[in-house]
């Protein structure tokens, strides 16, 4: 388990430039991006024991933010 934040930006070094501008010109990747961290956030606080969830909760959270992940990188690449 790690308890590390699992930031866009962390996750996609180099691309803030196309996630600023994929955000500002397409509603779609925004809510994406929105989501990521509302979820990421969600986790993060799961990790650290700030909010107690049951390891089924946790993990699919972890699932969810992993398929955000993968949406906002497909997105990402086809820009």
């Amino acid at each position: 388990m790690s308890n590390t934040p699992h930031t866009l930006q962390e996750e996609f070094p180099g691309e803030a430039e196309k996630l600023t501008a994929l955000k500002t010109g397409n509603a779609r990747f925004a809510k994406l991006l929105e989501d990521y961290d509302e979820v990421n956030d969600k986790v993060h606080r799961a990790e650290t024991r700030l909010d107690l969830i049951t390891e089924e909760e946790e993990e699919g959270l972890r699932r969810q933010r992993s398929r955000l992940k993968d949406e906002i990188a497909r997105m990402l690449r086809a820009a």
